[in-house]
């Protein structure tokens, strides 16, 4: 099974379960869980079932395309199911038979691993799922969202797709899976993992102070713009530049343009504009209390 086709298998079975099938967020980001597909949606109490692709930039993961199986850029495949079902568990055993992999001739296993994004001010109850001893899926019950409460509450599974299509092909490199008949991964991203991978790390010809500085430049422009933005009740372009001083973060991080003290400086930042967000979407009373606030 090709990498594109494990993307149709997966959309095909999730869309047949009632789930519609959105388009990924065209900004970086570090995981699905920060699209509003995910992050806004979890909130309130309406229903909402959803399953898309995710692109995700994790800078301090970038090795240049010389790692068979770490990226700076990989893919997620995100389903949200609002409220959670009885047998979500079930639901998603059955996704894996639905890209031809037999359960009961492997070991499968749920391991708990609860998840907690600082920067989202989220966290949820949940399990890492093992496939012969390979992390392919988070599973996660969330419990909070931008620092809210949620009722009801949602189960999120966010698929590692190279993990996954490399379980199916029998291949130890990333770069070695078939993407598409005669196209390897490689032949589409290699290219983009060194380039990308060089910038995370700051290898530019301004320099690392210079670019450090840039980068702290554009984070405050952008936080800026979202605070006046919540202000304006303009809550979507909010999120949207609150990710993207979530991705500058995560690029001073990796770079080593940001000290201990500073990087927690910078998720607080990046955490009250999650929160403030996350209390206008809900239409959340001013004087309502916020976890961990």
């Amino acid at each position: 099974m090709t990498f594109q086709d494990l993307i149709f298998k997966l959309s095909q079975y999730w869309a047949a379960q009632g789930c519609l099938l959105q388009q990924p967020l065209d900004l970086e980001v570090g995981a699905g869980t920060m699209s509003p597909e995910t992050f806004l949606r979890v909130l309130g109490p309406q229903h909402w079932n959803v399953a898309y692709v995710q692109p995700s930039r994790r800078p301090a993961d970038g090795r240049f395309g010389e790692n068979p199986n770490r990226l700076y850029k990989h893919h997620q495949f995100q389903v949200i199911l609002k409220p959670a079902p009885d047998e979500v568990q079930y639901l998603y055993l059955q996704s894996l038979e639905a890209c031809g992999i037999d359960t009961r001739a492997h070991d499968v296993r749920f391991e708990e691993d609860n998840w907690e994004s600082p920067t989202l001010g989220a966290w949820g109850i949940g399990w890492q799922v093992l496939f012969d001893g390979l992390e392919i899926t988070q599973f996660t019950y969330f419990q909070q969202a931008g620092g809210l409460e949620l009722s009801p509450i949602s189960a999120e599974l966010t698929y590692g797709l190279e993990r996954l299509a490399m379980v199916l092909q029998k291949v130890t490199n990333v770069y070695d899976l078939e993407w598409a008949p005669g196209v390897k991964y490689g032949d589409v991203r290699h290219r983009d993992e060194v380039e990308q991978s060089k910038y995370a790390f700051g290898q530019v010809g301004m320099g690392g102070e210079a670019f450090a500085a840039f980068n702290r430049d554009l984070f405050d422009k952008h936080y800026a713009m979202s605070q006046g933005l919540i202000g304006d009740g303009l809550v979507l372009p909010a999120l949207e530049h609150c990710l993207k001083c979530s991705h500058l973060f995560n690029t001073l991080d990796a770079s080593g343009g940001i000290g201990v003290t500073e990087r927690t400086a910078y998720i607080l930042r990046v955490r009250q504009l999650a929160v403030a967000i996350a209390r206008a979407y809900a239409g959340a009373d001013a004087e309502a209390p916020v976890a961990g606030a």
